[in-house]
């Protein structure tokens, strides 16, 4: 475990693993780098992780409000890629990073692993029925404030206990950070950093999956199948009886498909 200047910033990171092959995971909005736990203990003989926590996020210090916070978290994880390669592994918000990763720093990404990417742009070009609910949450979070917007936010996106049951300080601590969600929107939903356009994706040349859990928002689905026919041969995962949290739920179930995908890559 580590607290260091990156980008400008002090973040705290940890290594998961022991193994000779170097991985980065970037995490959900909301969580930290510890989240990752489970699923690196599949690997911990093969991989060591580092597992930053985003600004804003953990033992990181927060983001201060100049230029994007989708650039400045890019910026901070693209200081763990070193002189690479690394396998890259991506949830949600972290999976946005890693795409973004992937495309400006290829030569350093040896394969790129997406996890319910929440690449909200994509939906918005593929399918012209989804309606972007960004200006709706910041309504939500200027009036009714943090906790509500937090436990609303969780009321979609989470996956473990329901806000109710969540101690005191947990709920303090989420509610604190929740204006990274709105934050992020002019990346995930506009595409700042130009991700989609043409030829960018169709560009990437490492082995890609995308893993998305069976019960999760269908956006997801949507997204998931447009980056496929986007990224020359990515494959593909669906995780029976997970959500939008299968990575930290469903664990067990992702290592499989990674470990699968790894194989044949």
């Amino acid at each position: 475990m580590s607290l260091e200047t990156r980008a400008g910033y002090p973040v705290f990171a940890r290594d998961l693993g022991h193994g000779a092959r170097a991985g980065l995971m970037l995490h959900c909005s909301l969580a930290h780098g510890g989240a990752w736990r489970g699923l690196a203990k599949a690997f911990e003989t093969e991989f060591t992780f580092a597992a930053p926590d985003f600004l804003s996020h953990g033992r990181s210090a927060f983001w201060d409000g100049h230029g994007s916070y989708h650039d400045a978290c890019t910026e901070v994880a693209k200081s763990f890629l070193g002189d690479g390669p690394v396998d890259l592994i991506g949830h949600s918000f972290g999976a946005t990073v890693a795409l973004r990763l992937a495309l400006e720093a290829p030569a350093l990404v040896r394969s790129l692993v997406l996890i319910e990417p929440v690449f909200f742009a994509v939906a918005l070009q593929d399918d012209p029925e989804f309606f972007s609910g960004v200006e709706a949450f910041r309504t939500l979070l200027a009036e009714e404030g943090r906790y509500t917007a937090t436990r609303e936010f969780l009321g979609e996106w989470g996956g473990g206990l329901p806000w109710d049951m969540m101690p005191k300080d947990t709920q303090d601590d989420m509610a604190s950070r929740i204006e990274v969600i709105p934050d992020a929107a002019p990346a995930l939903y506009g595409d700042t950093a130009g991700m989609l356009v043409e030829g960018r994706l169709q560009s990437l040349q490492m082995p890609v999956l995308l893993v998305r859990g069976d019960t999760s928002p269908n956006v997801i689905k949507t997204i998931n199948a447009g980056l496929a026919r986007r990224i020359p041969e990515a494959q593909s995962a669906v995780i029976a009886g997970a959500g939008h949290m299968a990575p930290i739920s469903h664990a067990k179930d992702c290592a499989g498909e990674m470990r699968r995908f790894w194989a044949l890559s």
